[in-house]
């Protein structure tokens, strides 16, 4: 089957399209023939060796994919081969197929395609742990989300919305401000123009931010804490400005504010019946039609690294995919 593969550590453009063998699933596991592979933010960084996560060279990047089962493995009972589903792999998307544990795989309903749901877990999952579980987002509330054109954002502006919050969408250009608009975002703040602290200011009447959603870091996570409410909460889910910031303790401490680290990967890995159920939620959201992952492009497997560079330089509204078959 074909792959993409990286063989040495560095930018996109040095992964390499390779024949490799069709994997065979272990126990407790299915194979899956990939229709459809989500690219995400740390596919970009674990070719570069900046990821938590540093595999063995080489190997196969791609956390998500959705498709049909073709194979399965010894002792599997909760799914069957013909079964159409989304699995989160952590490595192996990138590929014609790939092999996941039965047991992390969700049946994917016949009404939601499945470019839409390989660009659905990891964005939509991660805003869901990050807003419900980590920032304790209440109804009435007043929630910024950063990043608001790209995939977390985009999920974190739907879910603020269905948590009845406020919703002020932070990004860096009018193409990203429209599709968040799009989603529900009540203000619009374009930060690559002007202030950013005297944005959210003005939006909330002085009053700040009870969540600020941060997927960007660098150098707005220090601005993103200036413009928290009383007992706000800042949620750093990445930083893809490049740079990890260093957080002054005293802006904290003068507005007893929280700074909460959001991993939704390690909280599934720790508690997979509550990851589960939240998946069963999110998956009911989007089969209702009241969620709608913006898919902007779709990539053969050939072109994965071009999806990646996109990434990485900020021009992506929403998400990409990656469709082995084309």
């Amino acid at each position: 089957m074909k792959a993409i593969q990286c063989v040495e550590w560095g930018p996109p453009g040095r992964l390499v399209l390779s024949d490799v063998p069709v994997p065979e699933p272990a126990s407790g596991e299915v194979r899956v023939k990939v229709e459809a592979a989500g690219v995400n933010f740390p596919d970009a960084l674990i070719v570069q060796k900046k990821y938590q996560v540093q595999p063995p060279l080489p190997f196969t990047p791609g956390t998500e994919v959705a498709g049909v089962i073709d194979a399965v493995g010894p002792e599997v009972t909760l799914r069957r081969t013909g079964d159409r589903v989304v699995a989160f792999v952590g490595l192996g998307g990138f590929a014609e197929y790939v092999c996941a544990p039965a047991a992390k795989t969700v049946p994917l309903p016949p009404v939601i395609p499945t470019d839409v749901a390989a660009a659905f877990t990891l964005t939509y999952a991660t805003s869901h742990h990050a807003l419900f579980a980590c920032g304790r987002l209440k109804e009435g509330e007043t929630l910024a989300v950063m990043g608001a054109g790209g995939g977390v954002g985009l999920a974190a502006v739907e879910l603020g919305k269905i948590a009845g919050a406020r919703v002020l969408a932070l990004a860096s250009s009018e193409d990203k401000l429209a599709a968040a608009r799009a989603r529900g975002a009540d203000v619009a703040i374009n930060y690559s123009q002007g202030d950013l602290r005297d944005a959210i200011k003005a939006a909330t009447d002085g009053r700040g931010a009870d969540v600020i959603y941060d997927p960007v870091g660098g150098r707005y996570t220090e601005a993103a804490i200036r413009s928290l409410a009383w007992h706000g909460r800042l949620l750093i889910v990445g930083f893809a400005d490049g740079t990890i910031p260093q957080i002054p303790s005293n802006l904290l401490l003068i507005k007893e504010a929280s700074a909460v680290g959001v991993f939704w990967g390690e909280f599934a890995r720790r508690d997979p019946q509550a990851n589960a159920a939240m998946l069963k939620e999110l998956y009911g959201w989007l089969a209702e039609g009241r969620l709608q992952p913006h898919v902007s492009q779709r990539y053969a497997l050939a072109d994965a690294p071009r999806a990646l560079e996109a990434l990485l330089e900020r021009r992506v509204v929403g998400k990409l995919v990656i469709a082995p078959g084309t």
